[in-house]
């Protein structure tokens, strides 16, 4: 299991053809835009696991070996590869410690760099820019960012930005993005949107693709389909405890197993852990990791489970989802409802200035809440298997697991 996301964003990977001529398309227009005399911006959407990080990886290499040779249109240019993620981060200056002409000190968070080049009275030339939809939206000053936008802040500093961007993936208010506010927001710069939508993470057919994009699009509860097991191990759970056994066994089997849960637990702190409990079920839950290695690669996390925090951008090769209180079956037992009175993560909805409409407020909870389980149940490259805290969702999915089962 040792280094397994550095594996598979290491620029070594051979880049499928659609990846290569994106890469290709974001060299030429960083090549056209280097010099001019306002900020560019290259722009790439997709939804999780249509393998945008493997690109930018290779990209920010590509840039790289050009700055050091003497001779290119890159040479001796400035660039920086960012991501506001602590555990992705780490895989990234893994990557670097590893490659010639890599430098870990290119891989930096997007606050460390600008108030890095703002004292400094500084510039770069190209950043590149990971899973933007987690840069902050407004200030920050308990993590000393005290500008507006780091979108904008990091445009007044360089000349381009390549980006990857997917609303689907942004689960704070302090990052709060949509793509019509990231459209309004570049309209002034120069720009090209290109967009990835082959799914390489999940091992899946379509339909449970599908199934997974109406669960946490517009909530409908599709029926299961005997596709979801072509070549992947969809399992639905009524007990948490023989779930996490399950993921148990696939873990000692192909390693890289875990389990992970959305929101909703009362903080009942216990030697220091938060922990979930249910049932028989009970595991210390979003475990901070201080160490330089990611979450789902230290063995010991086996007995812990994991949250957006931890597993956002990584593959698992199974992943054991709970879904927390606030994850509940509509009236009239055909969609999935959010009860925002259980999100217990209050950090992702802190007040901000320019969202005081309930209303509004209240939408966007909703919506970032169900971009969270889009995330969590796109981790698994082999398996998903899911457990739902709701006892009307639990018994609702049991059956239609059972009927599914029948028809298998």
């Amino acid at each position: 299991m040792q280094n397994q996301a550095a594996k598979k964003l290491s620029p070594f990977k051979k880049p499928t053809s659609q990846q290569a001529a994106l890469i290709d398309q974001a060299k030429d227009f960083v090549r056209a835009h280097l010099h001019d005399t306002t900020p560019a911006v290259f722009v790439i959407t997709g939804d999780a696991g249509t393998g945008k990080s493997v690109v930018l990886s290779q990209l920010f290499y590509d840039l790289q070996q050009a700055a050091n040779h003497r001779t290119s249109v890159m040479a001796n240019t400035q660039n920086y590869f960012m991501v506001n993620h602590p555990e992705l981060l780490k895989v990234y200056r893994n990557i670097a410690g590893e490659l010639p002409g890599l430098l870990k000190k290119s891989f930096q968070r997007p606050t460390s760099l600008i108030n890095r080049m703002n004292k400094r009275h500084e510039t770069f030339d190209v950043g590149v820019i990971d899973e933007s939809h987690l840069l902050l939206s407004q200030p920050d000053h308990y993590n000393n960012y005290y500008g507006h936008n780091h979108l904008l802040s990091l445009l007044k500093l360089c000349h381009v930005l390549v980006i990857v961007f997917d609303a689907h993936q942004v689960l704070r208010l302090k990052t709060y993005w949509t793509q019509d506010r990231l459209k309004r927001l570049l309209a002034p710069y120069t720009q090209k949107w290109v967009h990835l939508d082959h799914q390489f993470r999940m091992q899946a057919d379509d339909s449970l693709i599908d199934w997974i994009d109406h669960f946490t699009g517009d909530r409908t509860l599709l029926p299961l389909q005997a596709s979801f097991r072509h070549h992947y191990d969809f399992r639905i759970f009524s007990d948490a405890e023989k779930m996490r056994q399950a993921i148990v066994s696939q873990n000692k089997r192909v390693g890289l197993s875990r389990i992970v849960s959305t929101t909703g637990y009362p903080s009942t702190l216990d030697g220091g852990r938060h922990f979930i409990t249910e049932g028989n079920f009970r595991l210390p839950w979003d475990q901070y990791n201080y160490t330089a290695t990611p979450w789902a690669e230290i063995p010991e996390t086996i007995n812990e489970v994991g949250s957006i925090y931890t597993c956002q951008g990584f593959d698992l090769n199974y992943v054991g989802l709970i879904l927390g209180p606030p994850v509940k079956l509509s009236a009239d037992g055909q969609k999935i409802t959010i009860d925002t009175s259980k999100i217990t993560d209050s950090e992702s909805f802190k007040y901000r200035a320019d969202m005081v409409n309930s209303q509004t407020v209240l939408a966007a909870k909703v919506q970032l809440t169900l971009n969270a389980i889009n995330v969590l149940m796109k981790r698994g490259v082999m398996g998903l298997y899911l457990f739902a805290h709701d006892p009307a969702l639990r018994q609702k999915l049991s059956q239609e697991y059972g009927r599914f089962n029948q028809q298998n």
